[in-house]
């Protein structure tokens, strides 16, 4: 039996359309109602004391999500955060979190929950320092470190259920503003 070999405009076109996909993003941009996705949580759901708040605005043509507030690690406190639920079709072949953000030169985190993360204080972490220019910011799931021994070492990404931005783990003002955020 013969079988045709692929030709090298064929094997071209597969790499070429592997590589684009690579790249395709699942981007929140907040631009349509992200009031209805987001919802801003505090320590405060724990008996801490950390407040602040999540804005939606515009500036010229973006649309940006602005979390600030007073964090405090008073009474076992320490984080403020906005977060949204993240369906399996979003991330289901992704290897990373993308952002585009400026803010008060702090560092804030991204954490992910999972399926495994069952406990409210589970959750896989990962860092990125503001400037009060606007910077892009692609974190690899490998780079995500779980919270905790019980919690796989590594992330499945078809088991990712919710995406916070949260500033975390120490007495400092936050203040960042984000206008993309989303899986590569």
């Amino acid at each position: 039996m013969f079988v045709k070999q692929p030709t090298a405009w064929a094997l071209l076109l597969v790499a070429v359309c592997h590589f684009a996909n690579a790249d395709d993003m699942n981007i929140e941009d907040f631009s349509n109602n992200p009031e209805s996705r987001w919802q801003y949580v505090s320590d405060q759901v724990m008996g801490g004391v950390s407040s602040g708040g999540v804005e939606y605005r515009h500036a010229g043509t973006r649309s940006l999500a602005v979390l600030n507030g007073q964090v405090s690690t008073e009474n076992n406190g320490g984080f403020i955060q906005i977060r949204s639920k993240v369906s399996k079709a979003q991330v289901v072949d992704a290897s990373g979190v993308y952002l585009r953000a400026r803010g008060n030169s702090q560092q804030y985190y991204i954490h992910l929950r999972t399926t495994g993360t069952m406990l409210p204080w589970q959750y896989y972490q990962a860092n990125f320092d503001v400037t009060e220019d606007w910077q892009e910011f692609k974190l690899p799931l490998e780079q995500f470190y779980r919270s905790g021994n019980w919690l796989s070492k590594r992330i499945n990404p078809r088991t990712i259920r919710s995406i916070g931005i949260v500033a975390f783990g120490r007495d400092h003002q936050a203040e960042i503003e984000i206008d993309e955020i989303g899986f590569y």
